[in-house]
């Protein structure tokens, strides 16, 4: 029942969404209607494991724009080097047991199957995410920009090589940002995923949260920093916690580049990540 509900949430946000785009669509004489961005982003940590694993993303994203909201659809290639235990769910790389070898070993007429840690080198498609997000809250003098959100990832990675769990994942959470200050603002997201459940393996659902600050250096020029952490997916493990630092910077109206950092303050998280990337609205 409770993976029926959350499912839901999805349907109906690209519902609402996609609404618009017959209703009221973005005015071609005021602004694009489209985005699209590319990116590269490259991650190491042992994930709670004994040794490091490297993950390469090249995600790219077409966006639809509309008054109140937008969607999303994101394609990634994806490459890890390092421990099997380690499998990439909803893009972030997590311990779950992975796709390391197992062996069976009958002693005294008992049989005991032992994973044997591996490393690994593969790469391929992501799982691709279908994502929506619909503004239910306009900033003022009081009150926040507040956003909702809702996701599905599609299980087109490949889950015998370690890219993927190859189940779906649904979820939802809400975005909220507010100036403070002439040029600062703080912004957080929270958020619910229903992790589908490989055969062998048993996931738990997963929160994710971040709290930030940002300051506009220009017009055309936002940094910022962040606090992010997700639960971890198996039980006994340490909670992912890092701090992302990012920077926006509008070379024209309709092109942006941006390129981020980050740092892992536990063991389930990356040790350090760099992210790099472009996007064009047309």
């Amino acid at each position: 029942m409770m993976k029926a509900r959350v499912a839901g949430l999805p349907a109906l946000l690209f519902v609402l969404t996609a609404a618009q785009w017959l209703v009221c669509p973005v005015s071609r004489g005021e602004e694009q209607d489209w985005m699209t961005s590319l990116s590269i982003g490259y991650s190491t940590g042992t994930y709670g494991t004994d040794s490091p694993t490297s993950i390469l993303s090249v995600p790219m994203t077409i966006r639809r724009l509309f008054a109140d909201g937008d969607l999303s659809l994101t394609v990634p290639f994806v490459s890890v080097t390092g421990d099997c235990r380690v499998t990439l769910v909803n893009g972030l790389p997590n311990r779950t047991g992975g796709t390391c070898p197992r062996r069976t070993v009958t002693i005294l007429g008992r049989s005991r199957t032992f994973t044997l840690p591996a490393v690994v080198n593969n790469q391929g498609l992501g799982d691709i995410v279908l994502q929506g997000r619909y503004y239910v809250l306009e900033e003022d003098e009081l009150a926040p920009m507040v956003a909702i959100t809702a996701r599905v990832k599609f299980p087109t990675a490949n889950n015998e090589i370690g890219l993927g769990t190859g189940e779906f994942d649904e979820g939802g959470g809400i975005e909220m940002s507010k100036e403070i200050l002439p040029d600062w603002l703080v912004f957080a997201d929270a958020g619910f995923t229903v992790i589908g459940q490989p055969e062998g393996v048993t996931l738990r659902n997963q929160w994710i949260y971040d709290l930030g600050l940002g300051y506009y250096v220009t017009d055309a020029f936002f940094v910022s920093v962040s606090y992010e952490e997700w639960r971890a997916i198996i039980s006994g493990l340490p909670n992912p916690r890092d701090v992302l630092v990012g920077a926006n910077y509008r070379v024209a109206s309709a092109f942006r580049v941006n390129v981020s950092t980050t740092v892992g303050l536990s063991d389930g998280a990356p040790d350090y990540g760099l992210t790099g990337g472009v996007s064009i609205r047309f």
